[in-house]
């Protein structure tokens, strides 16, 4: 399929929400974006995989990244797309098609800008870290990402959101010794003893720091439990899955640090961690930015690959149309005014009338 990058954002939107990019499978769009910007004479293409990146080389003195990723989670009858009252309904029209609509639309518009613009857009975004496209960019090619400043085109509903949580996985194992269930007796239930790691969790006081001027609000649940062994048997071990979200000024080993001290009466088995990013909104881009897009910022309750630029040493923020609550939803849709509101707004900063 031929993308047209000169029709509004919104037709566009939705012709890329029609072509179907679960993670894995980005293959098509991927080609799609490729073609519709090898046609444009003032960006300089690099392709990796199912990863592409369009570059400027205005000779501006500060350079800026647009990234999204293309891929979705599975899709839940809810593709083709369709219109309903100034909505478009369809996998990934929030999370986040739209976003790469404005990323396209950009890409083509701005012939010449007060910055030089790197547009990434990049697969398995949804799926675990280690398929991440852009995670594979910033190891095998880290230099196609330097820049000043970066804005992940995460659906914000067009509010700037600064930094991102960390996330950590973790297993809490209870312990226990096995024996015949008729006489329980003689053993110590492990799924019983598990009682106690959830009265843990069920008093747990999450921080409230603030960041950089931006109000966290960490959190720590319980996402799963396993155990038993079978109906006759008394169970010796039981496992509480937890998952943190760590505001930005934990890094992740003190995160970590944190669940066994938390947990310092069971075994903890730390099964993934990605540390956060600092909203770092006081640098002269950022601040640009926010000031460009107007609003008041908030704190990312969630992990982002800002992470990833941060890491990078770039700092970075979300902002993008579409709701977050609506992301991986059936009824998932985006308001197409929205679209059409960021699309101006990053023109207008990228242009230098909002800078």
């Amino acid at each position: 399929m031929k993308l047209d990058l000169s029709q509004p954002a919104a037709e566009l939107t939705a012709q890329l929400v029609d072509i179907e990019s679960v993670s894995g499978s980005e293959g098509q769009l991927a080609e799609a974006i490729a073609d519709a910007l090898a046609e444009l004479p003032h960006l300089a293409l690099h392709r990796d995989g199912n990863a592409v990146v369009a570059r400027t080389s205005f000779g501006r003195s500060e350079r800026v990244v647009l990234a999204g990723h293309i891929d979705t989670v599975p899709v839940a009858s809810n593709l083709p797309s369709r219109r309903e009252d100034g909505l478009l309904y369809g996998c990934g029209s929030a999370d986040m098609k739209s976003g790469v609509a404005v990323q396209l639309r950009l890409a083509a518009g701005l012939r010449t800008a007060s910055r030089d613009v790197t547009y990434v857009f990049y697969d398995c975004e949804e799926v675990e870290a280690e398929r991440n496209g852009l995670l594979r960019l910033s190891r095998k090619s880290p230099d196609l990402l330097g820049a000043d400043f970066a804005v992940l085109l995460e659906p914000t509903g067009g509010v700037v959101e600064g930094g991102c949580q960390g996330t950590l996985r973790a297993d809490i194992v209870a312990l226990g010794r096995r024996a015949h269930s008729a006489r329980s007796w003689l053993g110590s239930n492990a799924i019983h003893a598990a009682g106690g790691i959830l009265d843990v969790l069920r008093g747990y006081q999450a921080r409230r720091p603030v960041v950089d001027g931006l109000d966290y609000h960490e959190g720590m649940s319980a996402v799963g439990v396993s155990g038993g062994v079978a109906g006759n048997v008394i169970p010796d071990e039981c496992t509480v899955s937890v998952n943190f979200r760590f505001a930005p000024d934990r890094s992740a080993e003190q995160a970590a640090q944190h669940v066994h001290e938390t947990f310092a009466g069971w075994e903890v088995r730390v099964t993934d961690v990605a540390g956060g990013a600092r909203p770092h909104l006081d640098r002269p881009a950022a601040a640009s930015f926010v000031t460009a897009m107007g609003g008041e910022p908030r704190a990312k309750l969630g992990w982002t690959d800002v992470a990833r630029f941060d890491a990078l040493g770039i700092p970075a923020v979300n902002y993008g149309p579409g709701d977050p609550e609506l992301a991986h939803t059936q009824r998932e849709h985006v308001q197409l005014a929205e679209v059409d509101q960021c699309e101006t707004r990053m023109l207008d900063w990228l242009a230098g009338s909002g800078s």
